[in-house]
């Protein structure tokens, strides 16, 4: 009689999935994510897109830092003229007199803590890289 009370007992146990394999895994994975999220830094660069829109509906003048990078080089203008022009040199363009301008600029206008970077459509992504970076240097 006790043999059959037995093998019944046993056919009603469940036996579940085996996660041995799984949880050590997680046991050496999730140390390893936190101790490298640690090490890890994300910056992020607030960018604004110029609206197409021709004007603001104030009448006040408005100072804005914009360089334009042309085929032939580069433009420096306040938002309503052209300030200074910097042409390429030995086919490149000068990363060196752009941030010195820039500087310049800044020392005019501390308050000024922005710049748009406007581009002709065939100017490559590389050369916006390389812009971006001096106007950054510039602290501007």
């Amino acid at each position: 009689m006790t043999r059959r009370h037995r093998s019944r007992r046993e056919r009603e146990e469940t036996h579940g999935p085996d996660v041995t394999t799984f949880l050590n895994l997680m046991v050496v994975l999730i140390p390893f994510l936190l101790i490298s999220a640690v090490f890890s830094r994300v910056t992020i660069m607030e960018l604004s897109v110029p609206t197409s829109a021709g004007g603001s509906a104030l009448n006040t003048p408005n100072f804005a830092i914009e360089v334009i990078v042309r085929k032939a080089g580069l433009e420096i203008a306040n938002g309503s003229s052209v300030e200074a022009a910097i042409p390429k040199k030995d086919d490149q363009y000068d990363m060196e007199m752009l941030t010195e301008m820039l500087m310049r600029l800044k020392a005019k206008f501390p308050e000024k803590e922005d710049a748009t970077v406007l581009m002709e459509p065939e100017i490559e992504y590389d050369y916006l890289i390389q812009i971006m970076d001096a106007v950054r240097g510039a602290e501007v």
